[in-house]
């Protein structure tokens, strides 16, 4: 009886993702390999588009924002029609925002120093709504711990915008004992899960999160230009957008002028006309990895992480990764003083990777990777740092 060889089915997914066969691909963190079938789904874009015209908003169209979405639910361990596609985290964490006031005996905003700068941008802007921002701080640049969060979590605390897995380390933090402690003291939290979704199991429902957002372009392999924004469905009632469009009244055609009347579920937080192609070539890439399913990448992942962090430390490299596996996200950082030269020097041999200050070289392998294609990467950057 011949055995098959471990993994055989997820390298089997190979095949599907056409610049694998060209490259050492280490960069899922950053852009995910793109899918072989989003050239069908973009042609079926284009067909429609010249053979149906207009008639394509109501056979499918219309409704795109919301049934791709469908398509990330298990993934996010939510109900379908409770998530709503954007072009990015940007816009999604935007909407949100615009439902959050800030009373003055609750006005504050905390969050953690480790946080991606996209949405700090954001948040300073509540400042012009009576918002208060507390920043928690990180001892080492990995991590920070749960207890000292979910002490700056008090009755003051208005919102907690964090994210699940941190993107220079790669640091996961619980977003359970987060989502308890908010709701002890009355909080609303907003989870960042695009380092996560794809890679982390994710169980939002469960652990009792209020909102998340998240986009298609890293672990989901879905490209640029669809993000999302899921609100629990116990709270999205209760919330009324300002930052809001036609297609979120609950009549669209009917075009009354306003104010809006909001309509039910995930459709209560989109906005204008969406961006159909971005839909269209994101849905490869979401079924793949639903497919495969977050628990089977998840097995994968830290077997992967785990070899690369023990080849790296065996040739001498420092690592910025949590050694923990239930802290450690799919990505490791390896420091060098002369990290962000050497990884050029990886990209120009076709190894790809990327380079972020105070982390370093980010290797990021998927469930297509091979352990062999991690041992090529470490072999080359001890040659190029000279080790």
């Amino acid at each position: 009886m011949t055995m098959a060889a471990p993994h055989e089915d997820l390298l089997a997914l190979r095949s599907e993702f056409p610049i694998l066969e060209t490259s050492t691909y280490l960069i899922n963190n950053s852009l995910g390999a793109m899918p072989r079938r989003v050239h069908d789904e973009l042609e079926t874009f284009a067909t429609e588009w010249e053979t149906r015209g207009v008639r394509a908003w109501h056979e499918g169209w219309w409704e795109m924002a919301i049934t791709t979405g469908d398509l990330l639910a298990p993934l996010l361990g939510v109900q379908p029609g409770s998530i709503a596609m954007h072009q990015n985290v940007s816009v999604a964490a935007a909407l949100f925002l615009s439902c959050i006031d800030y009373p003055a005996a609750k006005n504050r905003i905390v969050y953690t120093e480790l946080h991606f700068p996209n949405v700090m941008y954001l948040l300073e802007g509540e400042r012009k709504k009576g918002a208060e921002i507390v920043v928690v701080p990180s001892d080492d640049g990995i991590g920070v711990p749960t207890e000292r969060l979910l002490a700056a979590i008090d009755e003051r605390t208005r919102l907690v915008p964090i994210s699940h897995t941190l993107f220079r380390s790669a640091f996961i933090q619980d977003a359970e004992a987060i989502a308890r402690r908010c709701r002890e003291v009355g909080a609303t939290l907003l989870l960042d899960v695009y380092q996560s979704t794809g890679v982390v199991p994710l169980y939002l429902e469960k652990w009792g999160v209020d909102a998340a957002v998240g986009g298609s372009v890293k672990w989901l392999c879905g490209g640029p230009g669809a993000g999302y924004l899921w609100v629990n469905p116990e709270i999205a009632d209760t919330l009324e957008p300002s930052f809001t469009g036609w297609q979120s009244d609950e009549e669209p055609f009917a075009f009354r002028p306003g104010p809006i009347r909001y309509a039910k579920g995930g459709w209560r937080f989109l906005t204008g006309t969406p961006n159909i192609p971005a839909l269209y070539s994101c849905r490869p890439g979401y079924r793949i990895v639903a497919g495969v399913g977050a628990e089977k990448i998840r097995e994968r992942s830290l077997a992967l992480t785990a070899h690369l962090m023990g080849i790296a430390e065996e040739a001498g490299f420092t690592l910025n990764t949590p050694r923990d596996p239930k802290h450690r996200g799919g990505t490791v950082s390896i420091w060098h003083e002369d990290a962000e030269r050497l990884c050029k020097e990886l990209i120009a041999r076709e190894i790809v990777c990327d380079y972020r200050p105070r982390a370093g070289i980010r290797l990021s392998p998927h469930f297509y990777n091979t352990e062999a294609e991690l041992e090529h990467a470490v072999r080359t950057l001890k040659e190029l740092a000279g080790r």
